[in-house]
């Protein structure tokens, strides 16, 4: 049987794929659908919706407010690279670091000796020490590496 999680999942990744790669939602609408909190939107956006896994996340809160979602289109290169790279900001966890690395070379992006490179660069014995501030600087090396790669 299958989770809450997994069929709003589901039903997003449907709704991305008919409106091809780009759908806006109403975070409580979705909700009241599903009966659940919002919070349980926000927890499946975050989690399966995420950069290293090709998603770009948009969001207006309020009363007007919304949630886009948007499927990074990989056919172009430079373009894509443009948008991975708009959407590192915060801190990055070593796994999500790896990730985006990961998908990066299996969509052909990057070469396998620059994805051996950058996991190298972000890993935490690279960085040598343990914390939040680790976290962004490993998000600034895997940026600024990126835009040397791209020539961004």
């Amino acid at each position: 049987m299958s989770s809450l999680s997994d069929k709003i999942e589901e039903y997003l990744r449907v709704l991305i794929k008919r409106y091809e790669g780009e759908v806006e939602i109403k975070r409580n609408r979705l909700a009241d659908d599903f009966n659940c909190a919002p919070s349980q939107i926000n927890y499946v956006l975050d989690t399966r919706f995420t950069v290293e896994r090709g998603f770009i996340i948009e969001s207006r809160r309020g009363g007007g407010g919304f949630v886009r979602i948007i499927k990074v289109k990989l056919n172009s290169k430079n373009e894509a690279m443009k948008n991975i790279i708009k959407q590192l900001e915060g801190p990055l966890q070593p796994k999500e670091a790896q990730g985006i690395i990961k998908r990066l070379y299996e969509n052909n992006l990057i070469s396998k000796r620059d994805s051996i490179i950058l996991e190298a660069a972000v890993s935490k014995n690279a960085i040598g020490f343990e914390s939040e501030t680790q976290n962004v600087i490993r998000t600034k090396v895997l940026k600024n590496a990126l835009k040397a790669i791209f020539k961004i």
